[in-house]
């Protein structure tokens, strides 16, 4: 909604206002309902060469043998390059602009090392009689629940970002620029660095938010754990426990959020100060 391009604007206002304020439950079923019931079924499946299947019965998507092992050595390799450049930048750059680019480079060279590593052999799906072998199984229920709990986040996380942006004043765009820096470095060297520290509390509040809209799997059948709950509740008949544990697997998973984005949000304080004295 930043963009100089007047139909870039038009794009992300119509994304965020659409997915922002159209209840998270109501784009659950709608996503549900466009799986089960536009798409083509197993037998006429959607197509990307050999790589990809899309139908009824969910998506498949080839991956490489060994999924476990290529999966922990690319994090392993991406997390070492990642922290390597991450030492090399600090020399250079603000520490929130080079935990940035880092991040951003651990996601590239994982993708990278996991396609490498695949090259020594890949699980394709292929339709064996009534089923699909081999490749990465998405359900229906799990793919509508992914595609609805993006949709619907994205859109407030990226209000939440522009809402930083403009925090900065705009005389610091004029003096980035009058610099010879162009737009995407006054962004990533001077805007995302001084709107961070307004940014990452109520990004906080969007990431535990993630966390206990993925209870509403349970009204689109996907077996998460309020599922899972809900019928050991009634094979066994002990309401009490099952509750409990509920509430305390997402009581546990939300402390942990917020003690990371507590532990970031004070290094970014830190360093936002000591940048005044």
């Amino acid at each position: 909604r930043l963009s100089k391009v007047k139909l870039m604007r038009f794009l992300g206002a119509a994304h965020v206002e659409i997915y922002r304020n159209i209840p998270l439950l109501i784009q659950l079923f709608a996503v549900y309902l466009v799986i089960t019931e536009f798409l083509p079924d197993i037998f006429e499946p959607i197509r990307l060469g050999s790589w990809l299947m899309l139908s009824k019965a969910g998506l498949f998507v080839a991956c490489p043998e060994n999924l476990l092992f290529v999966t922990v050595a690319s994090i392993v390799l991406s997390t070492l390059a990642a922290w390597l450049v991450f030492r090399r930048d600090l020399k250079r750059l603000t520490r929130e602009v080079a935990f940035l680019r880092a991040i951003a480079l651990f996601f590239v060279l994982f993708f990278f090392f996991w396609v490498a590593f695949g090259c020594f052999g890949w699980s394709k799906p292929t339709l064996e009689g009534f089923a699909v072998e081999g490749g990465i199984a998405m359900t229906p229920e799990f793919l509508a629940l992914w595609v609805g709990l993006t949709l619907f986040t994205s859109a407030s996380i990226a209000e939440i970002v522009r809402a930083g942006v403009l925090t900065v004043g705009r005389r610091q765009w004029m003096a980035g620029q009058a610099l010879g820096l162009t737009d995407g470095q006054v962004l990533t060297n001077i805007i995302l660095p001084q709107s961070l520290r307004l940014v990452i509390p109520p990004l906080a509040s969007q990431f535990m938010n993630l966390t206990k809209n993925s209870s509403l799997a349970v009204i689109i059948g996907y077996p998460d754990i309020v599922n899972i709950g809900n019928t050991s509740i009634v094979i066994m008949g002990q309401a009490l426990e099952a509750i409990v544990i509920i509430m305390c697997v997402y009581l546990l998973l939300n402390l942990v959020i917020a003690f990371v984005m507590g532990r970031i949000n004070r290094r970014v304080n830190a360093s936002w100060q000591k940048g005044f004295k």
